[in-house]
């Protein structure tokens, strides 16, 4: 009685590739592509406006706080700036430059701060009250950031 030598394994290619192997190989370069895209899709964009009901909302936002991992505290200027943003929207420009110009005088290392907050409370004025209303709300707080800003979201 005769043995054939052949077996019934999977077919071969012509390069003697199993169709296991080609898989494989596929993906070795497509898993790489696809765990970068879906990374950088994963980034949520700058909120550069100042606006708060502007932001994007990230998953890891979303989940809920962690009593191991350490708060991250943000800066004295970027907590005021969010503060006198929400005060321009609710009362006016004119209450907001006001609580600058007073927590400015409280604690002067907000100072080298000022004009970027009173830019963005002129970005935020003519988006809210638009930009002849906004540039009468102007007045000398930390130079003339404020109508910089004004001019800036309306130009």
């Amino acid at each position: 009685m005769k043995h054939s030598s052949k077996h019934s394994a999977a077919p071969q290619t012509r390069s003697g590739q199993g169709p296991a192997r080609r898989i494989g190989r596929s993906l070795a370069f497509v898993l790489p592509v696809v765990l970068v895209l879906s990374g950088t899709l994963a980034v949520t964009r700058v909120n550069w406006s100042g606006d708060p009901s502007n932001s994007v909302l990230t998953a890891s936002d979303a989940a809920a706080p962690d009593a191991s991992v350490p708060a991250v505290t943000r800066a004295p200027h970027e907590v005021l700036r969010d503060r006198l943003l929400t005060e321009l929207q609710e009362e006016d420009p004119g209450v907001a430059l006001t609580h600058l110009q007073e927590a400015v005088n409280d604690r002067p290392s907000l100072a080298r701060h000022c004009a970027s907050i009173a830019r963005a409370l002129g970005r935020a004025a003519v988006r809210v009250y638009g930009p002849t209303r906004a540039q009468s709300y102007s007045r000398p707080v930390c130079d003339t950031a404020f109508a910089s800003g004004v001019l800036a979201a309306h130009g």
